[in-house]
């Protein structure tokens, strides 16, 4: 059984990187082919009567080890200059705005056709309501570097935006006065928090010397990340942070505590923390969508409502998106429309969502319907995207 489960482990790592070699070789994108690939490994290891316990509580783990990482990995790629920060800004605007726009008409929805009350309504709405920065950042690496910050940017900041206001909700007691109290607390004290332990472990990464030091900084990052999730803080920001200050350590020196100059083997010791967070990244990312595909009941997926569910969905993620986009002038609007997917935190979330509310069997199917679609939707972009992007 120990041999077994080696084997499979391995599999999956190298089955991972054939897809994303060929993923990236055809313009599929690899998240559905992943999926697609756990999907059909299910009656394939069940024929060779080989069955996965325990994936309810393995997948949501792998998912958030995930999530970290590749918010990580792209903070990392990210140079602060002013041009950055009022992308930043304009990011954070769209990011805001398009989780508004598609929370309140998802949660219209909910209400009319689900007979939910309206905070069981808005709980339902927030993973459908979040771009998913785990496939949004892998799926800019085409764009000019402007988009492609842009994208981080947005992409993360719709996952923490998303991720504090649904533990807000599912903190409170469900009233409009108890909601507001929990976001504008949780986020106050989230954005301390984050500063504080993202500007520590930077300058603990830069001072520690000796060959074993990057792992522990990810382990104090990991640790961080579960303290701030036990207490309902959003510590993806303390995630988005860290990376910027690893990458951009001039900034560091205009701290008070943090006068002196940068070493000179700095920059050999960033490039190896790149390395692994790439890694580790591919390692992870590989493994849940995977194991999501494996998880998957086709039963779920074959239902035709949860099809109908599916495209109502995806119509008013771009519906929303175009009108946000143009109100908002962006010049690379053409681009950004179908960099909108939902993904890792999408799953994530309404697997908390099930366990708070009752929500119909066909949804199940209607998530990855959505994930799988809006993901082709980035990938048949990419043409238009790589002609604009050279």
């Amino acid at each position: 059984m120990i041999y077994s489960a080696i084997l499979i482990a391995a599999l999956t790592l190298l089955l991972s990187f054939i897809i994303e070699r060929l993923s990236g070789a055809l313009r599929f994108p690899a998240v559905a082919a992943l999926i697609i690939a756990g999907i059909v490994g299910n009656p394939l290891l069940a024929s060779l009567g080989i069955t996965l316990f325990g994936l309810d509580q393995v997948v949501p783990v792998i998912g958030t080890l995930g999530l970290v990482l590749i918010v990580l990995d792209g903070a990392l790629d990210i140079k602060l200059t002013r041009p950055a920060l009022r992308a930043a800004s304009m990011a954070f605007a769209s990011a805001l705005a398009g989780f508004v726009a598609c929370l309140l008409f998802f949660a219209s929805l909910a209400m009319a056709l689900l007979d939910l009350d309206g905070f069981q309504a808005c709980l339902l709405a927030v993973p459908f309501a979040v771009i998913s920065s785990a496939v949004a950042i892998p799926s800019s690496q085409g764009l000019d570097a402007k988009t492609r910050e842009f994208v981080v940017y947005e992409s993360s900041l719709s996952d923490i935006v998303g991720v504090l206001v649904f533990f807000a909700l599912a903190s409170s007691d469900g009233s409009l006065v108890d909601i507001t109290r929990q976001l504008a607390g949780g986020g106050a004290i989230s954005l301390i928090l984050s500063v504080c332990c993202a500007l520590a472990l930077a300058y603990a990464l830069m001072s520690i010397e000796g060959q074993v030091r990057h792992l522990p900084a990810l382990a104090a990052l990991f640790a961080l990340y579960a303290i701030g999730k036990i207490y309902h803080f959003s510590p993806l920001l303390m995630v988005l942070l860290f990376g910027l200050a690893m990458n951009n350590p001039g900034w560091m020196t205009r701290l008070p505590f943090r006068r002196e100059g940068i070493s000179s083997e700095y920059p050999a010791t960033l490039d190896s923390f790149k390395s692994l967070a790439t890694e580790l990244t591919f390692a992870v990312r590989g493994f849940f969508f995977i194991l999501l595909g494996y998880w998957t009941d086709l039963a779920a997926l074959a239902n035709p409502y949860a099809w109908l569910a599916a495209i109502v969905i995806l119509t008013i993620i771009y519906t929303s998106r175009y009108s946000l986009l143009r109100v908002m002038k962006m010049e690379s609007r053409d681009m950004l429309l179908w960099v909108a997917p939902r993904g890792l935190i999408t799953v994530l979330l309404f697997i908390n969502a099930r366990q708070l509310i009752h929500v119909p069997d066909y949804l199940n199917g209607a998530v990855l319907i959505v994930v799988i679609a809006s993901a082709l939707m980035v990938m048949l972009s990419r043409p238009a995207t790589a002609q604009q992007g050279t």
